[in-house]
């Protein structure tokens, strides 16, 4: 057995986390023995401790953040006391071979100190870039708490011995101002798991009598621009009134949403699910003409993997998103790219593309293929496992 790894998770649960979740079952599939530290879930991940599928998963309570940054302050003062605690008792049992950390937030490196001191090696899995992230959310300019963050950041890097980025965008950041040797760091892309991902019979009433179905699927931050995507249907039902749009997912914009919806009078054109369950997911995007993906660009998103437009082209649609660095690298032609954060053109492509079938079904072929190939999560677990032998072999931080 190539040795013991504890993950560290902070912002999901697992194994609703799909990315860690990957990871763990990767590395047990290759004799790692592998347990995780993450938050309890509301309605699933609920057993503070258990084992599947041989990964033992300890959770703990955590009330995610209301009210801005004050908020953060508390969850994230929370989740560091309950994962020093697990730390110390699951190192009691047994020492770890190596503890990896996937952020945000950045503070995680504090109770891995302690795994570290006793011989385990540290890998920073760095799901987002967290300076950007606050700037995204709640900034837009570089202010003292920007640097605080800069400052964990730093911390971070300079702990782990080995560090895994998303993509070549985020691997820039950690070679750049993280100044981590380029060998030292390795390019896992979040990849969906295709199996999971199987088409169904289309279902037409989804669309509410209309003849076209609009599927936005994911996490409804601040950030993430579901509000965009109103403004754009707002603007799309001013040209015609043949579709119906479902936005599936929850988050902290999510009541600001549905009332914007109210707003422009779109209620009888847009529902709002909340978190359903995967069978549902599949049967809205097997029916869906055309995905949604209305990240706008700021700090953050511009270099980011957007993981719902790795799922729609898991599910053979076409995507229209605004031009984002990383959604051309992940999407290529498998998406029509609006000016960024132009909701009146945004509407116009998904417009065209509600008159051409054809081209949806060609761009739909492109990111099957996509994610089945290049962007498979096969490539992604050599990466992974060459991280893991790279930080077993690696010299002490402190670069």
């Amino acid at each position: 057995m190539p040795g013991r790894a504890l993950i560290v998770v902070e912002n999901l649960s697992v194994p609703f986390d799909r990315r860690v979740w990957q990871e763990c079952q990767t590395l047990t599939g290759h004799g790692w023995e592998v347990e995780v530290i993450c938050p309890l879930g509301t309605k699933r991940d609920t057993e503070t401790e258990i084992v599947i599928d041989g990964v033992r998963i300890h959770r703990y309570p955590l009330e995610a953040a209301t009210g801005g940054p004050q908020g953060y302050l508390k969850e994230y003062g929370t989740a560091l006391w309950h994962t020093n605690r697990l730390i110390k008792r699951i190192q009691k049992r047994a020492p770890v071979d190596v503890v990896h950390l996937c952020n945000p937030p950045d503070l995680l490196f504090l109770p891995a100190l302690r795994a570290k001191a006793r011989g385990a090696k540290v890998i920073f899995d760095q799901h987002d870039l967290v300076p950007e992230l606050y700037l995204s959310r709640f900034r837009e300019k570089k202010d003292s708490m920007y640097w605080a963050m800069r400052l964990l950041e730093w911390g971070t890097y300079r702990t782990a011995d080995t560090v895994i980025a998303t993509n070549e965008s985020y691997r820039a950041v950690a070679t750049g101002r993280g100044r981590v040797p380029v060998e030292d760091t390795f390019v896992v892309r979040s990849a969906p798991a295709v199996e999971r991902f199987a088409m169904r019979p289309a279902e037409p009433a989804l669309a509410r009598g209309r003849e076209h179905l609009l599927c936005y699927l994911g996490v409804m931050g601040p950030q993430d621009g579901v509000d965009y995507a109103i403004r754009a249907l707002a603007d799309l039902a001013e040209r015609r009134d043949d579709w119906h749009a479902v936005f599936m997912g929850t988050g902290d914009a999510f009541d600001d949403v549905v009332a914007l919806a109210h707003a422009y009078g779109l209620d009888d054109r847009v529902s709002f699910t909340g978190r359903i369950p995967d069978e549902d997911v599949l049967r809205h995007l097997s029916t869906a003409s055309v995905c949604l993906a209305p990240d706008p660009r700021n700090p953050l998103n511009d270099v980011s993997t957007m993981n719902k437009i790795m799922e729609y082209m898991a599910m053979g649609r076409p995507v229209v998103s605004f031009d984002l660095v990383e959604a051309r690298v992940s999407a290529g032609e498998a998406a029509v790219y609006a000016r960024p954060n132009d909701v009146g053109e945004f509407a116009g492509l998904v417009s065209e593309l509600l008159d051409d079938p054809r081209r949806r079904q060609a761009m739909g072929e492109i990111g099957m293929e996509r994610v089945s190939g290049p962007l498979s999560w096969t490539n992604s677990e050599k990466e992974l496992l060459a991280a893991y032998e790279s930080a077993t072999q690696a010299r002490p931080a402190g670069r």
